[in-house]
């Protein structure tokens, strides 16, 4: 009697045990990598392959924590499929390396649309007059737990064809500026020397974009980036992983700033 007693204890606490965030996660982390994933990656995130083993092996990891945590949602009629999962969670976690930090703790849907996706928006004009009407979106971040992409713009920015444009690098990096409690160009940093050496260096390369903008002039940083700081940090970012010779050349105080940031130098994969 008291060996049966033990036992449906035993198996109690197992059950509960399941439903600890923190064990399920240990849980899915101890799985192994399957192939198929890596196979994924190599395919649609070139940089994978030249990158060295331990960030091969941190960056799977982080893919595994993600793809735990965060629920993927096809949209209009999308199925979604590891290739989706998998892609967009490396990417993601490309710009979490060597970093300690959760994956994106404040997001908990990815909404993936076939192609792009309208969505309404409301402006106030002068005078107060509120006007309506509809907007074509490759992608979006949100601060209420979603970030929403257009998978064929996913899969187009894998192309060399297309170089310095990837979508989910642009969204995912409004993910980390809005951690610091407003998304502004300024992610969350660890000490008011860094914010200090960020701001002067942003506001100065904001400036030179939004002049090059205004102008026309080539410039490795995308010219929608001269919108607002918030979207300057996001094309930054895409430059700096997918351009990042180029952006280390023409702009080295930037690229030395998000080197510091996101603790790579992606110039070693290239």
């Amino acid at each position: 009697m008291a060996l049966m007693v033990l036992i449906a204890l035993l198996a109690l606490g197992t059950g509960l045990l399941l439903w600890l965030p923190k064990y399920r996660l240990q849980r899915a982390l101890a799985r192994p990598f399957p192939r198929h994933y890596a196979e994924i990656l190599r395919k649609n995130m070139p940089a994978y392959s030249k990158m060295p083993a331990d960030l091969q092996l941190q960056l799977k990891r982080l893919i595994q924590q993600f793809l735990h945590q965060k629920k993927f949602v096809g949209c209009d009629g999308l199925n979604i499929t590891d290739e989706i999962r998998v892609t967009i969670a490396g990417k993601a976690c490309l710009l979490l390396l060597n970093r300690p930090t959760p994956a994106y703790p404040n997001l908990s849907f990815i909404l993936v649309y076939p192609s792009a996706f309208i969505v309404p928006r409301s402006e106030i004009e002068t005078g107060g007059l509120v006007t309506h009407g509809d907007q074509t979106l490759l992608g979006e971040s949100w601060d209420d737990d979603r970030v929403i992409l257009a998978w064929d713009h996913v899969r187009r920015s894998n192309a060399e064809s297309d170089p310095g444009q990837d979508v989910v690098l642009h969204e995912f990096a409004h993910q980390l500026d809005s951690a610091s409690g407003s998304t502004n160009g300024a992610p969350h940093l660890t000490s008011r020397a860094r914010y200090a050496r960020w701001s002067s260096v942003f506001l100065q390369e904001f400036a030179l974009l939004q002049e090059a903008a205004q102008h026309r002039s080539a410039s490795v940083i995308d010219h929608y980036g001269a919108t607002s700081p918030a979207e300057f940090f996001a094309v930054a970012t895409e430059a700096f992983f997918e351009k990042s010779q180029q952006l280390g050349q023409e702009h080295p105080a930037l690229f030395a700033a998000l080197r510091e940031f996101y603790c790579v130098d992606p110039r070693e994969w290239q």
